[in-house]
């Protein structure tokens, strides 16, 4: 069951300056992990960025957590935690956002699907004073490799009713590639979601309680290797829930949510063990 385990305020400030943290939740993915891993660890190195990978390894059957032991011997920036159940991806997200120790953290796909160089960006853009740093696929700039015709066709629809309902330009909200501030995370408290739509949920706040975010684009790449983890069921009833429950707030709550300076008596919400 939930629990709380201290006030938002002094989480929010025990971020460490400029330090990024890089999330990646992991379920079986003993065949691309280290090679994800390998990759941002060398791009952020080379751009200089100080930075954290965390990986939340979410009740793998497989070498996955054994090939995270053995990377960590050679890689001072990696460290890994084991999330123990209830598991699942939001689970998994939510673990990860309650642990890391950075002043702004990315979401990263453990199956190599992210571009390494578009993270450079996103942290250099988010030192620039935004909160956070959300990237698209579908801009002109972006370059798509193989991505499933039917899982773009829903894709598609499901972002255009979301800025139909929400009344927002952005284009990819689904998008799990994004950059946040520690104090957006503290800002989206409490959590709603425990599957897929948690990737729905996080900017879909952002953007109600009035953070100010920048549009980047970004590259993506299908996977070489593993089996995708998310189920195309998921575009269904949890993601209109959130979708729905954000656009109540904003069209009720008469801006209370925002800005989020004020709210500074909330709880850090993560779950017991």
């Amino acid at each position: 069951m939930p629990f709380f385990v201290q006030s938002l305020e002094d989480w929010e400030q025990a971020g460490e300056p400029r330090l990024l943290s890089v999330l990646i939740p992991a379920h079986n993915e003993e065949a691309v992990i280290a090679g994800t891993v390998e990759i941002f660890v060398a791009a952020l190195s080379a751009a200089a960025i100080p930075h954290e990978i965390l990986v939340i390894n979410d009740n793998s059957k497989d070498r996955t957590e054994a090939i995270l032991c053995e990377l960590e011997v050679r890689l001072p920036t990696l460290r890994h935690l084991n999330n123990d159940p209830p598991n699942g991806f939001g689970f998994a997200v939510r673990r990860g956002l309650a642990e890391f120790r950075g002043a702004c953290v990315a979401l990263v796909m453990a199956d190599a699907s992210d571009d390494p160089d578009d993270l450079v960006a996103f942290y250099r853009k988010w030192t620039e004073g935004y909160d956070c740093v959300f990237g698209t696929r579908f801009a002109r700039q972006s370059k798509v490799v193989d991505y499933p015709f039917r899982k773009l066709l829903l894709n598609r629809a499901g972002n255009w009713l979301i800025k139909l309902m929400l009344w927002t330009r952005y284009n990819d909200t689904t998008n799990a590639f994004k950059l946040y501030g520690r104090n957006v995370i503290a800002g989206v408290q409490p959590f709603l979601s425990y599957q897929f739509n948690i990737l729905a949920e996080l900017p879909l706040k952002a953007i109600v309680r009035g953070f100010r975010y920048a549009v980047l684009p970004n590259n993506w790449y299908n996977r070489k290797a593993g089996a995708s983890k998310f189920k195309i069921k998921e575009l269904g009833s949890r993601y209109l829930f959130v979708i729905f429950y954000c656009l109540l707030e904003r069209l009720l709550s008469r801006g209370d949510l925002m800005p989020r300076a004020e709210l500074k008596r909330g709880q850090l919400q993560t779950w017991h063990r």
